[in-house]
């Protein structure tokens, strides 16, 4: 699953995906459009762990869960990357003192992301994104003070070889193997997403999805709002769709969209085969594109839906005022996305009994009481309840010399 942000204080967003940080200074176009963004997340999110089930539905309900499944996650993911450029420094990375202050911010949001995430893994299973986030952000710091050119080359590497190793190691993790590597992990043991998980067979392993990440690093360290660097990103958004999918439907067919997911229910504890490869799987399935596939067809498709949304978030947001101030209850989720998101799985699980199969009406009711919440909680504080706590934590930074 985020995580699903950023600043304001010299440290940290405004409103974040689950996870990130920092007060968004509202008056930024650029980060107005990230929130914005950030908000299509969460609402994915939503559509995905609470929407119908895939079989109850076709037409364009269909369509809409297709297009939430994986790459709402994968926003969040590309969008984590980039509240850590936030925090790093935007254009300029920070360095000396600065530097390493916002390293230390970076470390402990991990270290409270990973401890909230494996306390909600424990509840409503390795379907959470947080404990994830926390392993990206570490993975991470030793590259938040690259330059954009250079994270965007990572970025490239990452999703063209990442997927070749998962699925390799993937053929040597029998049961006995990881069995025994299982009953030595403290967090499988408390019942969390145990190490080997987060790394490599989890739903959003980080061997895998540490593309999005770095590929949002990328876009963080970009002047959204030249339009030179819009127009590229709105040709490389679709390119990177074409490309992924278009090449993935070319090797395997029609069917190499398809996903091998189980939509969420109503009640708040959703179901998917996974975000990885199966063990001693077929090499076959490289060459497929579906949502949580874990290929590279899949990472480079998924990047290219981020972007693009990213991409036109900001440019709405900056050429439409009156859709700015229609879209501000909207913005306010996406300034306080970890809370919406942990909202999401603690709500459903206490309401009433479930909906049918084919009833929209738990997402249209979790977005609508989110967007009154949010547009109402951002009239009286900068940050949302959850991000207040991560910002308090990364308090002692200060005292960092």
């Amino acid at each position: 699953m985020t995580q699903t942000q950023p600043p304001q204080d010299t440290s940290a967003p405004h409103g974040t995906p689950p996870g990130s940080t920092a007060p968004v200074e509202p008056s930024v176009g650029r980060l107005v459009g990230v929130d914005l963004a950030r908000a299509l997340a969460v609402f994915g999110m939503f559509v995905i762990h609470l929407g119908p089930s895939a079989t109850a539905v076709d037409g364009i309900g269909a369509w809409v869960l297709n297009l939430a499944e994986g790459r709402s996650s994968a926003l969040f993911a590309t969008l984590a990357g980039f509240s850590l450029m936030l925090i790093a420094g935007r254009r300029e990375p920070k360095t000396g003192l600065a530097g390493r202050q916002a390293k230390a911010r970076i470390a402990i949001r991990a270290v409270v992301l990973l401890a909230l995430g494996t306390a909600m893994a424990m509840a409503y299973g390795g379907v959470v994104i947080l404990a994830f986030y926390a392993v990206y952000f570490l993975l991470a710091l030793p590259l938040v003070r690259l330059r954009a050119k250079t994270l965007a080359i990572i970025a490239a590497v990452l999703a063209v070889v990442m997927p070749q190793l998962a699925f390799g190691l993937e053929t040597l993790l029998t049961e006995p193997v990881t069995s025994a590597l299982k009953a030595h992990d403290p967090l499988e043991a408390i019942g969390g997403v145990g190490v080997l998980d987060l790394l490599v067979t989890g739903f959003y392993p980080a061997i895998t999805w540490m593309a999005f990440v770095v590929t949002g690093m990328a876009l963080g360290r970009l002047d959204l709002t030249s339009g030179a660097v819009q127009r590229r990103l709105a040709a490389l958004g679709p390119a990177l769709i074409v490309l992924g999918y278009g090449t993935s439907m070319l090797l395997a067919g029609n069917d190499a969209l398809k996903s091998d997911a189980n939509s969420g229910s109503a009640s708040g504890s959703p179901s998917f085969d996974g975000g990885s490869f199966e063990p001693n799987g077929s090499a076959s399935s490289l060459l497929l594109a579906g949502p949580h596939s874990g290929t590279t067809f899949d990472i480079i498709g998924s990047l290219g839906v981020a972007i693009t949304v990213i991409v036109c978030a900001t440019v709405a947001m900056a050429r439409l005022p009156r859709l700015h101030r229609l879209a501000a209850p909207i913005i306010a989720v996406g300034t306080m996305s970890l809370t919406a998101y942990v909202g999401h799985f603690v709500v459903s699980s206490l309401t009433g009994p479930e909906s049918p199969e084919s009833s929209w009406v738990p997402v249209l009711l979790f977005i609508l009481g989110t967007c009154v919440f949010a547009g109402v909680w951002s009239r009286f504080f900068r940050r949302g309840p959850l991000e207040y706590l991560l910002h308090t934590a990364t308090t002692p930074v200060k005292y960092l010399r």
